[in-house]
């Protein structure tokens, strides 16, 4: 990581570019960052950074922090990050294959995972909101075990595609197939032939996202 007097110089190349002709100073610096030149020069005496403001002038500035502190060039940063794709995960959410489950909240990690790995996983380019929970129960066997994780894609709520859905209901959450009545009523269809289909009022039925991943518990 490069020193506080570099950042700096740094901050003053970026300031300068923007007032051709005149000479940028520390109390320029200071004034950008919304500190007051006393206490910037203290700082700047003890080489102590002023992080939070100094991420909120790259914020401002569209500028890479990694750049900034650590040399790094935005383009090498892109070409990393590409890597990986993004996605939210419900560690303690269980959506039912079999009777009621909790409703999606905001108790979840956000977890990177490598885009060749999710590929494979969803048989394409991952893109969109998607979100992993949990199944719990046996009534989507064979096709999704008790235990699985399945990746969710939030924006797929169109249940008239073929597929595997996640609905809300007023008894929590299910994974099944959707099938809408000529009358309106909602089927939900478990592939387990075991389990009769449930048959539900269309405005107790929200859906949530399609199935377009899962992956087995060992």
């Amino acid at each position: 990581m490069v020193e506080f007097r570099e950042v700096i110089e740094r901050l003053k190349d970026i300031l300068s570019s923007k007032k051709i002709g005149r000479k940028v100073y520390d109390k320029d610096v200071a004034a950008e960052l919304g500190i007051a030149q006393a206490t910037f020069a203290t700082m700047k005496k003890r080489g102590s950074i002023p992080y939070r403001e100094i991420m909120e002038f790259c914020a401002r500035k569209k500028i890479s922090i990694n750049w900034l502190f650590f040399d790094q060039p935005a383009e090498m940063l892109i070409e990393e990050t590409d890597k990986f794709f993004r996605l939210r995960y419900f560690a303690d959410l269980r959506a039912s294959a079999g009777g009621g489950a909790e409703v999606f909240d905001e108790n979840y990690e956000i977890i990177d995972v490598d885009r060749t790995l999710m590929q494979s996983i969803l048989g394409q380019n991952p893109s969109g909101e998607i979100e992993a929970i949990h199944v719990e129960g046996e009534s989507m066997e064979p096709t999704l075990r008790d235990g699985s994780i399945v990746f969710i894609d939030r924006r797929q709520t169109d249940a008239a595609k073929e597929g595997i859905y996640v609905a809300s209901t007023p008894s929590g959450l299910f994974i099944k197939r959707i099938r809408r009545r000529a009358d309106g009523a909602v089927e939900l269809i478990s592939d387990n032939p075991l389990y009769p289909p449930e048959t539900l009022l269309p405005e107790n039925v929200t859906i949530a996202g399609r199935v377009v991943g899962s992956v087995e518990r060992l």
